[in-house]
């Protein structure tokens, strides 16, 4: 049964129940997610094993294998390699531009089943590979399906979700990303077995099954009520909407405030341009900020390389495989459990304690590997499994922290004149950084050696302090009326001064 909750008016909340229709409608959309993780999780896996080495990239499968004076830290430093995982994010921060308009103008549920189908098409095509021509275009493909996805899904969230919710509901796109993860190295685990180059196609092909599923879904799902109003439909269209999205009668306020929004959007016929204005710097510093954040934070490199970095450890190629199942199964839960509590002790809260977990947990990484794994010698058992253990650790501190929340916030702060730019400019930093993170990260692991993870670690301590200093807390507040968070903020109010639009 729903519940309602009753919020003095005051509070600038509205009346609204979690219904089942939006649980359903959430659950659907969030599943967008998937086709990201998997990827996330095959292209590593697939990157590691010796069949599609040997088809692809002979010279690093014959450097791996015969080249006894490459160190540990180099055998896999290959561009055309990193190319392969990085070409993906290179399509989808130009998709998610395209996307942007597609959003505004069709609606939120056309731009989901845009990216669904490219990512299906794409997954064929790198399945069938018979060249690296073939692959890469495949790589495209599935770039601009997760450019389509990542731009549509986390708004799809966070407007269908009651305000009191939308933390948890709009994490549930970061557990399924995780979820794919997980999918995608059980399926390298399995098919890494499998002789001869059908298990590599194999792992690539699974990825047209979640893509699949979303395609389908896309029919069933209905548009928000503010995507409704934004694209100039009925309002009474809307308010029986949003009447079936909060599960009450009494939902004036709510239409009043997007119908308010939505003639300031018309207003503005170039939402990039406006989201150039000082009103609007704070959301431009965090569309920013906290994708490039996200990625510095080194989470990435784990999730594309694990398999190549317990390689690097010593570990054999079928363990490493299974070794990569565990730090997502750890980065699984712990995003769980952050859906379940960031409604009640805030986004800042948890950034802050993740970010002190994972800057720690980094350093002594970085200590052990300098000490235990040199350039030639083979890492004991003890040392290998602590440096694992440790890894868990730093996984889990992303999983509650970053992982979800760097999709959550730019999600929620952006006023509908300016939303699906916003997103847009979010996710296009968040796949610039990965695509330099991807193609950088080999490279850096043969000459910063294990000073990789002190790399990383100092940026951490950085966006840790960002967060303090710089993020208000948005916990339980209505996105129509989110712009007086920057009002009340001890530095920001300096730069939006008085003008707050949505002001009660």
């Amino acid at each position: 049964m729903p519940t309602e909750f009753a919020v003095p008016s005051e509070s600038g909340q509205y009346k609204e129940k979690m219904t089942t229709f939006v649980i359903l409608s959430c659950i659907m959309a969030a599943m967008g997610g998937l086709i990201f993780g998997y990827d996330i999780g095959s292209s590593g896996g697939v990157t590691s094993m010796n069949t599609f080495l040997w088809k692809f990239f002979s010279q690093i499968y014959f450097r791996m294998k015969n080249d006894n004076k490459i160190s540990n830290y180099c055998k896999f430093d290959s561009q055309v390699l990193t190319l392969f995982t990085s070409s993906l994010y290179i399509a989808g921060l130009i998709a998610t531009f395209f996307a942007s308009s597609v959003t505004r103008v069709f609606g939120r549920r056309p731009s989901i089943f845009i990216g669904s189908t490219s990512f299906l098409i794409g997954a064929a095509l790198g399945g069938a590979a018979l060249n690296i021509y073939m692959l890469i275009i495949g790589r495209v493909l599935l770039g601009i399906g997760v450019g389509f996805t990542n731009q549509s899904v986390p708004l799809y969230l966070s407007e269908m979700a009651p305000s009191r919710y939308r933390g948890g509901i709009n994490t549930g796109f970061q557990l399924f990303v995780v979820i794919g993860i997980l999918m995608a190295n059980l399926v390298n685990f399995g098919t890494e077995k499998i002789k001869g180059d059908i298990g590599w196609r194999v792992s690539l092909s699974i990825a047209a099954v979640p893509a699949s599923i979303i395609t389908l879904g896309a029919f069933s799902l209905s548009e928000t009520a503010n995507s409704l109003i934004q694209r100039n439909e009925d309002h009474h269209k809307a308010k029986l909407m949003l009447q079936r999205i909060r599960g009450v009668i009494e939902v004036e306020a709510e239409l009043n405030d997007l119908v308010k929004a939505n003639d300031i959007s018309k207003a503005a016929k170039d939402p990039f341009r406006l989201l150039l204005e000082r009103k609007y710097r704070p959301q431009l510093v965090m569309a920013i900020a906290i994708p490039f954040f996200q990625q510095v934070t080194g989470i990435n490199a784990i999730g594309f390389y694990a398999p190549i970095l317990f390689r690097t450890l010593g570990f054999g190629e079928s363990d490493s495989l299974l070794l990569s199942v565990l730090t997502a199964v750890v980065v699984g839960t712990t995003t769980f459990i952050s859906m379940l509590v960031v409604d009640k002790f805030g986004r800042r809260s948890l950034f802050m304690v993740g970010g002190v977990q994972m800057l720690i947990s980094q350093v002594i990484i970085g200590g052990l590997m300098k000490a235990h794994v040199g350039d030639h010698n083979v890492v004991s058992s003890r040392h290998g499994c602590a440096i694992l253990a440790l890894i868990c650790v730093y996984v889990a501190g992303f999983g509650w922290s970053w992982g979800p929340l760097a999709w959550l916030v730019p999600s929620e702060i952006f006023p509908l004149e300016i939303r699906s730019a916003g997103q847009s400019v979010t996710v296009a930093v968040n796949f610039l950084l990965t695509f330099i993170i991807a193609q950088t990260f080999l490279p850096m692991l043969c000459y910063f050696k294990s000073g990789i993870f002190f790399f990383f670690g100092g940026w951490v301590t950085i966006m840790t302090l960002f967060v303090y200093l710089l993020l208000p807390e948005t916990k339980n507040l209505p996105m129509e009326k989110m712009n007086q968070i920057w009002k009340e903020h001890w530095y920001w109010k300096r730069i939006v001064g008085g003008n707050n639009m949505y002001d009660a």
